[in-house]
């Protein structure tokens, strides 16, 4: 049927096994048209983009990543659901283009039978295939469509090969039906169904595929041999995840300082251009010093996501996941925790929205209830402000840089946590014995720089969207309840050069007017409130503020911490960084508010609290109950605490204050 006299809409679904360069190729297709969203109800991620399709433009939409459409996860109920046309939100899509790994094509085949068999027209696109080709293996593309009986094209999305041939056969099976595989079945039952695809995927592939490089030893295996070892596969991972903190810390210091010199100076103008008065302190100290502060961590944050893309998209994740699986039983989790887990390096709340691929209710449960332990990007300004500010110069051994080294341990301290949690809850609340994990591990591959960009921007927009909608209203709030109520200006009784009376008749060191207004502003009141509960930790009530806030988004800490100073320094102090402003941040005593050990205090209280109400409200929808998240929140702020009250006591017993 000729494109042009289709009547509605094209909408097209890609399926595909994970790992089989799905994504690879809908980014190919879409190119930076891409929306992201979740179906309605559920949390399952749905990606969808436009595509030039001859004369006219398709949909197409990115299923998610899946083996069989014999749902046991939710993930796999939602492609099912899409591919029989079964959800209100989605049409039955016209066509399907089964992804296919050319260097996989037994296991990878299982599905297409299947999807040939939902009678909704489909075409194949064989990708790996310069992998394949390089391996010295060949494939007869029109016996295997023959045997199929559906077109095969092969492609490869970073050179382009393909992708017009793939548009031609997409058109060409629209309005048209499908034939019957031809399976042969001794029986009706499940069980001989089963085995009757499997013989046909068998016969398919010896009739199609040739293999000439058995007798050669592949470069993976040998590669494995290491990386896979129990000893020294996990040393390297150690080794990798400290070359990263390494770089990001090098790479990022420059855009950084020109960041946060930017917004400085845009604060800066602002005061200047402005009259004098409410409007300008908002914009200036408010909104520029609020959005600012975060915004300045962007590069760290894009350099974190470039080496996560890379890691996924090289396959060293897989052999990472299979390096600590035998961990993870030994504590009770499921192997498939893994990637949720390492998602929440990410954010925790896709890390906890992936669970849904563990089918056991209290295996998936546990998973959530450690998810937040990862060190989220959201934590990283956190950890960068204090590592910049109080040990940005140190090194071991005149190489690594003891910022890196910090920055593991905080890593580190949260996935042994996790590990300890998911151990105490798997044999208490939660037990359940893990079943086996079976995972494939792909073959190495030269990452797509094409995808690992389009993530990195990706990313970044949805920081930067966070930072310009969340974290500004935040701010603006913040702003408020530091600069309401308005005091009144008072003269000091003693005026010396060092020090002033105060209004309780003490004398100390001066304090400016705008110290005095933060002091007694709401937010003032509020962190004076809770300075007992803190004041063992060393932190005071400025400290405090910045902690309640943080519950919104954690990175709002650096935000408020950045309000906090602005607005409580003299103007004719000049200009100085937040770094500077929290190195010189003084008690109303005159002692330093910050040390080294206050700040390490304080990362590690962010390491293990509960300081993200998205995350919270996530919990209490894939949970549908208020008990688990109200738990988390509990043993997590307890836990944070206990480990901070440790941390700074335990260090002023050993003279480190």
């Amino acid at each position: 049927m000729d494109a042009s006299s289709h009547p509605k809409p094209i909408t097209i679904a890609l399926a595909g096994n994970p790992n089989a360069g799905k994504t690879t190729l809908f980014n190919a297709l879409t190119g930076l048209k891409q929306k992201v969203a979740n179906y309605p109800g559920v949390t399952v991620e749905r990606k969808e983009g436009p595509w030039t399709l001859g004369s006219r433009e398709a949909r197409v939409i990115d299923l998610p990543g899946l083996y069989s459409l014999d749902a046991t996860s939710l993930d796999e109920q939602i492609a099912s659901e899409i591919l029989r046309g079964e959800r209100s939100d989605l049409s039955k899509p016209d066509v399907v283009i089964a992804i296919v790994d050319a260097t996989n094509l037994e296991r990878n085949l299982y599905l297409v039978t299947q999807i040939l068999e939902r009678g909704t027209p489909a075409v194949v696109a064989l990708t790996m295939i310069d992998v394949f080709e390089r391996q010295r293996h060949e494939v007869d593309i029109e016996t295997l469509s023959r045997l199929l009986k559906t077109p095969i094209v092969a492609v490869n999305a970073k050179t382009g090969r393909g992708v017009e041939d793939l548009a031609d056969a997409v058109e060409s099976v629209l309005g048209t039906s499908p034939e019957p595989l031809d399976l042969a079945e001794e029986d009706s039952s499940e069980n001989a169904r089963i085995f009757a695809r499997y013989g046909f995927i068998a016969d398919v592939v010896q009739e199609s595929v040739r293999h000439n490089d058995r007798d050669r030893h592949r470069l993976s295996e040998k590669i494995d041999r290491v990386l896979t070892h129990r000893i020294f596969g996990l040393l390297i991972l150690v080794a990798i995840l400290l070359l990263i903190f390494q770089t990001i810390f090098s790479w990022s210091s420059l855009p950084m300082d020109l960041l946060e010199q930017g917004f400085g100076a845009l604060a800066e103008a602002v005061k200047g251009s402005m009259p004098e008065g409410i409007l300008a302190d908002l914009v200036a100290d408010g909104m520029i010093a609020g959005v600012g502060g975060v915004v300045v961590f962007l590069p760290q944050i894009l350099l974190l996501f470039f080496f996560i893309s890379l890691l996924e998209d090289s396959g060293y994740m897989a052999r990472a996941a299979f390096l600590m699986d035998k961990l993870m039983s030994r504590v009770g989790l499921h192997g498939k925790a893994f990637l949720p887990l390492f998602s929440s390096f990410a954010c925790a709340i896709p890390g906890i929205m992936a669970t849904r691929t563990i089918e056991n209710r209290r295996d998936r449960f546990a998973t959530i209830m450690i998810a937040p332990f990862m060190s989220c990007s959201a934590r990283l300004p956190v950890y960068t402000l204090m590592i910049a500010t109080f040990f940005a110069d140190r090194s071991i051994g005149g190489f690594l840089s003891v910022g890196a080294v910090l920055m593991l341990a905080m890593y580190s301290l949260g996935i042994v946590v996790a590990i300890i949690a998911a151990f105490v809850l798997k044999r208490t609340l939660l037990k359940a014995p893990p079943p086996p994990f079976l995972m494939e591990l792909p073959p190495y591959r030269l990452p797509n720089l094409r995808t690992v960009i389009q993530n990195m921007i990706t990313r970044a927009w949805l920081f930067l969207k966070r930072a310009g909608t969340v974290i500004l209203a935040i701010s603006i709030v913040l702003w408020a309840l530091m600069y309401f109520p308005r005091t009144a200006p008072q003269e000091p009784v003693v005026n010396t050069p060092d020090v002033v009376q105060n209004e309780s008749g003490e004398v100390g060191p001066e304090v400016s007017r705008e110290s005095e207004q933060l002091k007694h502003s709401f937010a003032g009141k509020l962190g004076h409130a809770i300075e007992p509960a803190i004041a063992p930790l060393g932190f005071d009530w400025k400290i405090g503020v910045a902690l309640i806030a943080s519950f919104a988004a954690r990175e709002v800490l650096v935000s408020t911490l950045s309000i906090i100073y602005n607005v409580g320094k003299d103007e004719n102090e000049g200009s100085e960084t937040l770094s500077s402003a929290v190195r010189n941040a003084k008690r109303d005593d005159g002692t330093p508010v910050w040390t080294p050990l206050t700040a390490l205090t304080l990362m590690v209280f962010f390491v293990l609290a509960m300081q993200c109400m998205s995350t919270l409200a996530i919990v209490r929808r894939e949970t549908n109950s208020w008990r688990w998240p109200l738990f988390m929140f509990a043993y997590m702020t307890i836990l944070a605490y206990s480990f901070a009250l440790v941390t700074y006591q335990g260090g002023k017993l050993l003279g480190f204050e």
